[in-house]
């Protein structure tokens, strides 16, 4: 193999792929990236076993092949060269060093066997689908922040996305994930092609890959699934993965219906406020209380205390008509749930001290947020 490329185009590559390599492993192989070389063109793998990425780039290729590098270390190298260089890689693929070069710089890196290096069977993926880079987009960042990190409870650390009808039956795709404390909900009409789409958890890893690829992308999003795997396709790059193999809890059944409570505050004020008096909240618990109370206008106090740092209290006016409420929240999770609302005003609809709050953005009504209160 040897091949000439642009050390832009070549740094680019490699961000998209070396992150999914991982920095520990017990398998030598899973810390290089696949370089295959064919006629004006590089295509770089890597994989973890559990995800793979194949992204490919245009060069100027003397002689086809193939061969692998450490990950890590070629991404360093290519940051480091200057703007501009001309990068020569020439390698065997028999497990003999890699030889790359740029101006007078000069590497020889370790190399392995390509027959060592594992590929993901593709499988038989039936349903396929596209979505626009900014849809996708919005239904990760909608609910990600509620994935959970408990690995105990594994078919909580990821999206689940399925295929449902809304109450007035119309088609959608939604986006669901939840810790156990909060919930996140999105929903967008369902794309072409998606009717049969199988219930599937993408996991945090892949979820995390993904949404750093949207980025950048142009072109619209390929989605093919079955029910063990999803790969996602746009821009020349192609990103496969396994799905977590569990069931997805009945989530429906944790959103209340009969919270007859309803706060209207604007969000970003809110958002600033629970920030400032969280400053005050211990470190472990991490509580914020919200007292409630019905006037023209109604108004809402944020209290946060620490036994060694003090007290912090704010009040911000809000449109509020029933009875006084107390409630608490872990101040993290209504943060992370208020940064989300992109309209001006959040509705909060509440029951009693101890039930599940729902949280809308008025602007936009295919998003829905629960968060369940703690003691303070």
């Amino acid at each position: 193999m040897k091949l000439t490329i642009e050390r832009a185009n070549l740094l680019k590559t490699l961000s998209h792929v070396q992150s999914v390599v991982e920095r520990r492993t017990t398998i030598p192989i899973l810390s290089n990236v696949l370089l295959r070389a064919e006629p004006g063109v590089l295509r770089l793998t890597a994989t973890d076993m559990d995800m793979e990425i194949v992204e490919s780039v245009a060069a100027d290729v003397a002689v086809p092949g193939a061969a692998t590098a450490p990950a890590h270390v070629l991404y360093e190298i290519a940051r480091k060269l200057p703007d501009g260089a001309q990068v020569e890689i020439d390698g065997t693929g028999d497990g003999q060093a890699l030889q790359l070069s740029a101006g007078r710089s000069r590497f020889r890196l370790g190399s392995l066997p390509v027959e060592d290096f594992p590929s993901m069977s593709e499988g038989d993926m039936p349903t396929r689908f596209s979505l626009a880079p900014g849809d996708l987009r919005l239904l990760i960042d909608r609910t990600r922040f509620a994935i959970s990190t408990e690995e105990t409870r594994y078919y909580l650390n990821g999206i689940f996305f399925h295929a449902t009808t809304t109450e007035d039956k119309m088609p959608v795709l939604r986006a669901v994930a939840t810790d156990g404390h909060r919930l996140a909900r999105i929903q967008m009409t369902l794309p072409s092609g998606a009717e049969t789409m199988p219930d599937v958890i993408v996991p945090r890893k892949t979820v995390t890959e993904l949404r750093k690829l949207l980025d950048e992308a142009t072109d619209s999003v390929t989605i093919s699934l079955s029910a063990s795997k999803i790969r996602v396709a746009t821009d020349g790059i192609m990103l496969t993965s396994k799905l977590i193999d569990g069931t997805f809890p009945d989530y429906e059944r944790v959103i209340p219906s009969n919270n007859d409570k309803t706060m209207e505050v604007e969000a970003k004020s809110l958002a600033e406020a629970v920030d400032r008096v969280a400053t005050i909240a211990t470190e472990k618990s991490r509580a914020v209380k919200l007292s409630v109370s019905a006037g023209e206008p109604g108004t809402l106090t944020l209290m946060a205390s620490n036994t060694e740092q003090g007290l912090a209290t704010e009040e911000l006016e809000v449109s509020y008509s029933a009875s006084d409420l107390e409630i608490g929240f872990n101040a993290r999770y209504l943060l992370d749930i208020t940064q989300q609302i992109d309209g001006d005003a959040a509705q909060f609809s509440m029951f009693d001290a101890a039930s599940p709050t729902v949280v809308r953005d008025m602007s936009d009504s295919s998003a829905l947020y629960v968060l369940m209160p703690m003691r303070v």
